[in-house]
């Protein structure tokens, strides 16, 4: 077993253990529900021994009211286990879910640094699915063991020759169908990939169909879709064959052993060394084995699929924020804060608004002020993470703006005026501008790219952060609105520490401290 193995497979047992009573009920119920089918040959068996060629009504009477019972039986634990079986499929995907979703928000924005968008898309829409697959089986897979082990004490306590030709010959069946599993694991995981590639493209077209349209591009990205679409399909096609050779085999290899035993017992029949109600007994107990066989199958193929969803998971589980939290956190001290970033030596005074021209660097600088800067005299690597997040806030031009009531969106529950930040980032336009419920779509693409940028500055403005640093929060506005935005947020940060990162000479009109990338002071 590799390590990774041995990791998803403790991944799923914790989470199964999170609910023992329900696993409990499927297990107990699973064997109830498999136990009547295996008992009822043998109880047939002598209902035609002693009944029937025995002429004893009395006799028959009492094996048919315990065949009504192990029916009885059968019903009830049928209806509890569907029942468990159900609620352990929906405890294994909503679990898997939830754990998945809390760690993707606590990872922030190391997420999209780290994992492709479609690797988290197929982690919700398929992994979680197959996890809720494999516990559903688990009822069902314990009766098959259960049952599996009374029905071989059935049939060596009938003969013990043939019970021996079919404990042999069901084992080495179930163990042919054996190495199927580790090919089909292998293009499960193969399929899996594509999927996630293919979701991953998905994604980035339609943040940019926008564009696409502009320049005409969308022929070109369809026909890039279409194409791992279908490799999405032949890797599935490729995992569907070996699929049908498992579901052939599963048949296959039990049925040759039950024609072997229905032979057998019938020469010991017509040899008088077992009896009529005896050969109807083990033939029905041998037919029966095949129903724990694939039901074991089934079971194999649900754990193959698990692991790997649960690799998957795992994989994503094992990111860590950056950077990693403090084990002894420190406050930062009360007010405005000066920053100092250790890597070019720029410092930025406490309370001012400063501009840095960072060219091609500012995306890098404006992520090592708001993590890994000094922040009033403490490393913000040593600060709690809530804390550095509500006193420093980083506003970029890909942050997303939600679906759903834009005031809404906008309003941080902090002391700031919605209305004063939409004054202070020029976008009360663009809130006219919104349909009267005023609602904003997906990602609000039925706005401009000037518009979007805006309402994410009035966001951003709306956090009432210690320090707020701004990258590049003008880039898509014409000149008179950059004007207009530069003069109001100035006056809207005054004595508070804002940096801006932009070569715009209207930003470094109204600064209070003009910086460039690599120079001190």
């Amino acid at each position: 077993m590799t390590p990774n193995s041995a990791s998803s497979l403790r991944f799923l047992w914790s989470l199964l253990v999170q609910r023992p009573g329900l696993l409990t009920l499927a297990t107990i119920s699973g064997a109830s529900w498999m136990l009547p089918t295996a008992l009822m040959p043998l109880v047939v068996g002598q209902a035609i021994d002693t009944g029937i060629r025995g002429a004893d009504g009395g006799a028959l009477l009492r094996w048919v009211l315990v065949v009504l019972a192990l029916g009885v039986t059968l019903m009830v634990a049928a209806g509890v286990l569907n029942w468990a079986a159900h609620t352990l499929w929906l405890h294994g995907t909503a679990g898997a879910q939830r754990i998945a979703l809390n760690h993707v928000v606590g990872l922030g924005g190391t997420l999209t640094r780290k994992v492709r968008a479609g690797e988290v898309v197929t982690v919700g829409a398929s992994d979680i699915f197959r996890v809720g697959g494999l516990f559903e089986v688990i009822g069902r897979a314990t009766g098959s063991l259960v049952s599996f082990a009374v029905a071989a004490i059935m049939v060596l306590w009938i003969s013990p020759v043939m019970g021996v030709v079919v404990l042999i010959g069901v084992p080495l069946a179930t163990v042919g169908i054996g190495p199927l599993l580790n090919p089909l694991r292998r293009r499960n995981e193969a399929q899996r990939e594509q999927l996630a590639q293919v979701s991953a493209q998905a994604s980035d077209i339609v943040s940019g169909l926008r564009i696409l349209r502009g320049v005409g591009g969308e022929s070109r990205f369809h026909v890039r879709f279409v194409d791992a679409s279908r490799r999405v399909r032949d890797a599935g096609i490729a995992a569907g064959r070996l699929e049908a050779l498992l579901a052939g085999a599963e048949i296959l290899l039990p049925g040759l052993v039950t024609v072997l035993v229905t032979w057998l017992g019938a020469r010991l029949a017509l040899d008088g060394t077992i009896s009529v109600g005896e050969l109807v007994a083990f033939y029905g107990v041998s037919a029966f084995l095949v129903i724990p066989v694939r039901t074991a199958t089934e079971a194999a193929y649900a754990l193959s699929a698990g692991q790997v969803a649960a690799e998957h998971i795992r994989a994503l589980l094992r990111l860590e924020p950056e950077p990693p939290p403090p084990r002894h956190p420190k406050s930062l001290p009360p007010g405005p804060l000066d920053l100092f970033d250790e890597a070019t030596g720029l410092r930025i005074p406490a309370g001012e608004l400063t501009v840095i021209d960072a060219g091609e660097q500012a995306e890098a600088l404006a992520e090592r002020l708001a993590a890994e800067a000094i922040a009033g005299g403490v490393p913000l690597c040593e600060v709690d993470w809530d804390e550095a997040r509500h006193r420093i806030v980083l506003a970029h031009n890909q942050d997303l703006l939600f679906a759903g009531p834009a005031r809404a969106e906008l309003d941080l529950e902090s002391d700031v005026d919605v209305d004063s930040a939409l004054h202070a980032a020029d976008a009360h336009d663009v809130m006219s501008a919104l349909p009267a419920d005023g609602l904003l779509d997906e990602r609000a693409r039925s706005l401009s790219g000037g518009q979007r940028q805006r309402l994410l500055l009035a966001r951003a403005l709306c956090a009432d952060a210690d320090v707020l640093i701004l990258d590049e929060p003008t880039s898509a506005v014409d000149a008179h609105t950059e004007a207009r935005i530069a003069e109001r947020v100035s006056e809207f940060r005054r004595g508070r520490t804002t940096v801006v990162l932009s070569q715009s000479p209207l930003w470094t009109a109204v600064a209070d401290q003009v910086r460039r990338a690599g120079v001190g002071a």
